[in-house]
């Protein structure tokens, strides 16, 4: 195995090397194409390999898929995707796959089969098992190999927490779904945790332990999540664009339709007062500074 850790923009990558097949778990953002290629050139002429053979997404937000269309066209890798997504991909809903409602984009691609709870899968000679994850996303899945004790979280489980718990900033159950996905963590014998943003980690014990804090505060107060959804939500905007000028924020928290529902939910903000308070947020917390009319990525 081969894990490329790359920041926050896009999703951890794992390439697996096994002796008839290369395979590869979640393929970045789609701004960060180019420097996906690069990275996954640069691993397999390391390895003294031609190409990808086989190519799987966790699930299918941005961040995870993004790169999936130029991987495709490079290398002619079959791909595989959650059977949840799959009448959503072939009907291409980007308002079913969330690209719409977050304001992000995702590069149009296909699929050839799709992965389920219990799947069983040979990567880098070793037998994983596909495990259901929902709660950050109803159709997400890790991957649990029991002989070494290796779990690929995705973003059910980070050293510090888990994704933005998506589904209640619509209306949907979602932290029932976390706590379920973290119990059944809890179940399995992990030694080592690769999650889909941040650096691998063994400290299992102690992540779950934060994890449920984490749940147990959100849970108490749903507004919390939003809050932190919203911030989030503007704070990948501006890893991607770097800039944004701030007159234009008011706009984007009526324009991009999860902004717009949390708030309507939640918040009960004007544009302008949301648009004002999100920027304050990230700015307090170091993650932005304005400066001559614009929000800057910090």
């Amino acid at each position: 195995m081969h894990v490329l850790e790359r920041g926050w923009l896009s999703a951890n990558n794992v390439l697996f090397f096994g002796r008839d097949q290369v395979a590869m778990v979640d393929s970045g953002y789609v701004t960060h194409i180019e420097q996906t290629l690069t990275l996954v050139e640069h691993v397999l002429h390391q390895r003294q390999r031609s190409g990808l053979d086989l190519l799987l997404n966790t699930h299918l937000h941005s961040d995870h898929c993004g790169g999936n269309a130029a991987l495709q066209a490079r290398y002619a890798c079959r791909t595989l995707i959650p059977a949840g997504e799959a009448d959503a991909v072939r009907r291409w809903d980007e308002a079913a796959l969330s690209y719409r409602a977050t304001g992000q984009q995702c590069p149009r691609f296909g699929f050839d089969g799709v992965v389920g709870h219990h799947t069983s899968l040979r990567l880098g000679e070793l037998d994983w098992q596909v495990l259901a994850a929902p709660g950050h996303d109803p159709h997400s899945v890790m991957l649990y190999c029991a002989s070494e004790g290796i779990l690929i979280s995705a973003d059910a489980l980070w050293r510090n927490g888990f994704g933005i718990v998506f589904p209640e900033l619509d209306g949907e159950a979602g932290f029932d779904e976390v706590r379920a996905t973290l119990e059944l963590i809890g179940t399995l014998d992990v030694r080592l945790v690769i999650p889909g943003h941040g650096a691998p980690f063994d400290d299992v014990g102690q992540a779950l332990a934060r994890a449920f804090s984490r749940l147990d505060y959100l849970q108490a107060d749903p507004l919390r999540n939003a809050q932190n959804g919203i911030k989030v939500l503007l704070k990948f905007l501006l890893l991607e664009r770097q800039r944004i000028a701030l007159s234009e924020l008011p706009a984007m928290m009526r324009d991009i339709p999860l902004l717009r529902i949390a708030n309507a939910r939640f918040m009960q903000m004007s544009d302008q007062a949301l648009a004002t308070w999100a920027a304050a947020q990230l700015e307090r917390a170091g993650a932005a500074r304005s400066e001559g009319g614009y929000l800057l990525d910090a």
